[in-house]
């Protein structure tokens, strides 16, 4: 897939940029704050709808204006255009997918897939589990839509639940218990489906990531992501065994009025050669098995989709070494059309640019070709 052109106006400090793209790899330059890092977030609205950096639509506005607008063209097997329409004034987002407004932002989840490698990803192999669950299943989401459903309904009945153990807290009505019992069927039902999604996709994706490791690292090291759910055992009946766990926590949840149980506090735990990276892990063996993450995303999807995904990296080389970043670029070639940002142009030395790449300068939300 490659994304042809860009329209931005009132995004940040782009004010009105238009841009053309190389299908192969496209180098955007700038100092911190001119804008850069603006374009990749506008890419990733077009693939996704939301935000690149999980910031509100109020914040990506240009200073005293009350609209944003993005358009964009994309080209696959055929040519789709893409429009996100921001109005302050009544706090909402307009999609539209071919001149026809698109009213639920799941309908456009892996239509036209993104991978996005971050100076934050550092929280995914360092952070919450949290940070971990949402890599997880954003991968999942964008190549399966029964799984993008599933993770809406499983949040949803969580959210009821949750608010119906707050009203049990303070009204101790038996007429609210049997509402909870009905809620925590739906809770097992849907949880053991997101759980056992989750056990399949890990299973082929351990086998992805082998790959791109290898790349960057050679054969020295070997990553395995297990999965650590409150199930202890994906042996046994997962149904059976979320019941259980239900009742064992019934007295807490009660207490508490939140929801223990179920794959909404499950983790995933990153190793290298069996020793756990959070807690054994070298700087250089966490960016490492970040950025193998991502480029295992982006082979992942590419399979599953048969659409080549968008790669998005924001100023990933100023943290790399030069070996590091010299396996990296080369590896840049086989994966498609590519945005890369950086602060400085000397770093373009270390990399392969080719003559079928462009090279883009981003001042004060100005963007023009140097290359």
């Amino acid at each position: 897939m490659v994304l042809n052109f860009i329209e931005l106006k009132n995004f940040r400090l782009h004010i009105n940029t238009n841009l053309e793209f190389s299908k192969n790899i496209n180098y955007i330059v700038g100092g911190n704050g001119q804008g850069k890092t603006s374009l990749l977030e506008a890419i990733y609205y077009l693939c996704t709808t939301r935000n690149l950096n999980q910031n509100s639509d109020n914040d990506v506005l240009s200073f005293d204006k009350n609209i944003f607008e993005i358009n964009g063209n994309f080209h696959e097997y055929s040519t789709n255009k893409v429009r996100v329409f921001f109005d302050k004034s009544v706090g909402k987002k307009n999609i539209f997918l071919d001149e026809k407004q698109i009213h639920r932002a799941s309908s456009l989840i892996g239509k036209f897939p993104v991978v996005a490698l971050l100076q934050s990803d550092h929280a995914i192999t360092q952070g919450s589990p949290a940070e971990r669950r949402r890599f997880v299943d954003s991968i999942i989401a964008q190549s399966s839509e029964t799984y993008l459903k599933l993770l809406l309904d499983y949040n949803k009945v969580l959210r009821h639940r949750s608010a119906l153990l707050s009203k049990i807290k303070e009204f101790n009505s038996p007429q609210l218990f049997d509402q909870l019992d009905a809620w925590t069927i739906s809770l097992v039902k849907v949880g053991s489906e997101v759980i056992r999604h989750r056990i399949s996709f890990l299973k082929e994706f351990n086998e992805y990531i082998q790959k791109p490791y290898e790349h960057i690292m050679g054969k020295k090291e070997s990553p395995v992501i297990k999965y650590v759910s409150f199930t202890n055992s994906f042996d046994e009946n997962i149904d059976e065994l979320f019941k259980k766990n239900i009742i064992e926590k019934r007295r807490e949840e009660l207490g508490r009025a939140r929801n223990l149980i179920g794959p909404h506090r499950d983790d995933f735990e990153f190793y290298i050669d069996g020793l756990e990276l959070k807690k054994f892990g070298s700087q250089g063996q966490h960016k490492t098995f970040q950025i193998a993450l991502r480029f295992s995303q982006f082979f992942y999807l590419k399979e599953k989709l048969k659409i080549t995904p968008i790669f998005l990296m924001d100023d990933v080389f100023g943290e790399l070494d030069t070996y590091r970043a010299e396996k990296i670029s080369s590896y840049l070639g086989s994966i498609g059309q590519a945005f890369i940002t950086m602060t400085d142009f000397s770093k373009l030395d270390k990399l392969n640019v080719s003559e079928n790449d462009k090279v883009i300068s981003v001042t004060n939300g100005n963007a023009v070709y140097a290359h």
